[in-house]
């Protein structure tokens, strides 16, 4: 006796490492199209690809408006520290409030360009730039209005959330261009070295990353400081800014290693491409 042929059910894509959401299941336009109105009465949610990148995603955003807010502040430490060097001069270290946490986005940086590749990254910056203007819109928009007559706060709101656009848009180029070459000096390294010498990634990228991000805002930003490009006063700013900046990330180096080892290891689609059951490079 003849048994007609089972229909092979619907096959459910097998996802990718970098984060992306599942394939969309193989299936007949008559079939889904049944699916469809069958799923109409019930509730139903898509699944999240990684348990980790949305928590890194809105860390990493919050890092950079925090650090946004709180670079308006100017800051003066080691006041007593000065040395004169060539065209450096030091007289105290001379930074802003964001000092402390805006190097924070840059080890998150790495951290998601290591366990999730370039691309992800890439969307991570977009959001953050996307999140950025809409802050400073926000602000802009909120000075402007008028204050309500027991509103005392007005001027030093100004003072706080008021937007510079120099320094808005040298904030804004240093950021992008600074976060991407970040990531894709380090995915570049990576794909060479394999899981090895993850230091000398995390470094030769933060260095890239951070110089031209330095680089970039000091040379947009300087004009506003009353400051002329390519004088003793500019290259002051920029060395001492990327020394700095670098000096902190490198601080915090073994705390990078230990959250992407911590990653790696809890990260299922990292795990399926380590062992070869995903592909290794399709998130780069």
């Amino acid at each position: 006796m003849t048994t007609s042929p089972q229909q092979d059910p619907v096959r459910t894509g097998s996802g990718r490492p970098d984060g992306d959401t599942p394939e969309p299941a193989r299936s007949t336009p008559d079939h889904a199209t049944t699916t469809t109105s069958e799923n109409r009465g019930r509730a139903v949610f898509a699944a999240p690809a990684s348990p980790y990148l949305g928590y890194l995603i809105a860390l990493f955003v919050g890092v950079m408006l925090i650090s946004n807010v709180a670079g308006t502040k100017g800051v003066l430490l080691f006041p007593d520290l000065g040395f004169e060097l060539g065209f450096l001069s030091l007289d105290g270290l001379v930074t802003d409030g964001a000092f402390l946490l805006f190097p924070l986005a840059y080890v998150l940086g790495d951290v998601i360009s290591e366990v999730y590749g370039f691309r992800a990254m890439r969307r991570v910056v977009i959001s953050g730039f996307a999140v950025l203007a809409l802050a400073a819109l926000t602000f802009t928009l909120t000075v402007q209005l008028p204050p309500a007559p027991f509103y005392e706060n007005q001027a030093a709101f100004e003072a706080v959330a008021g937007v510079v656009p120099r320094f808005f848009l040298a904030g804004l180029a240093g950021y992008v261009v600074g976060e991407l070459l970040n990531s894709y000096v380090l995915v570049w390294m990576k794909r060479r070295t394999g899981e090895r010498s993850l230091w000398a990634r995390v470094l030769g990228s933060t260095v890239v990353g951070q110089l031209v991000d330095t680089l970039v805002f000091c040379t947009i930003a300087a004009p506003a400081l009353g400051m002329v490009i390519g004088t003793g006063d500019y290259w002051n700013y920029v060395v001492i800014g990327f020394v700095w900046k670098t000096l902190v990330e490198v601080l915090l180096l073994p705390v990078t290693y230990v959250v992407i080892a911590w990653i790696k290891k809890r990260e299922p689609t990292y795990q399926a491409a380590l062992s070869g059951a995903a592909p290794a490079d399709s998130a780069a």
